[in-house]
């Protein structure tokens, strides 16, 4: 069964362009890792982000559960801290998983 792994992001305005060639390259990166299939960053239109901020999500696909749990306990503390120590508190996350229930 595929899971889905959203990272829902709010970009502050100063960084928005350096963000977003970065996250670009931190996406390229996540597709390397075991269990990744494919990747889409979506520009959030509502809710609206704040004024000035700009709103994004990323949503991955991955072959399992299996695969996010190694990506999450091999990966996620390095490739999380990389953004931190580049962005700071000028990026907030949050972050949901999700699994298929149906598909047609």
């Amino acid at each position: 069964m595929t899971v889905v792994y959203e990272v829902d992001l709010a970009i502050g305005p100063d960084i928005a362009e350096a963000h977003a060639r970065w996250l670009d390259a931190h996406v390229r990166e996540m597709l390397g890792f075991a269990g990744f299939l494919e990747a889409e960053i979506l520009d959030g239109l509502e809710p609206p982000a704040e004024p000035g901020w700009v709103s994004r999500c990323v949503r991955y696909r991955l072959a399992d559960r299996a695969a996010l749990d190694a990506y999450l306990r091999d990966h996620a503390p390095r490739m999380r801290a990389e953004g931190i120590a580049r962005f700071g508190d000028q990026v907030r996350a949050s972050r949901r998983i999700l699994a298929s229930a149906t598909r047609y």
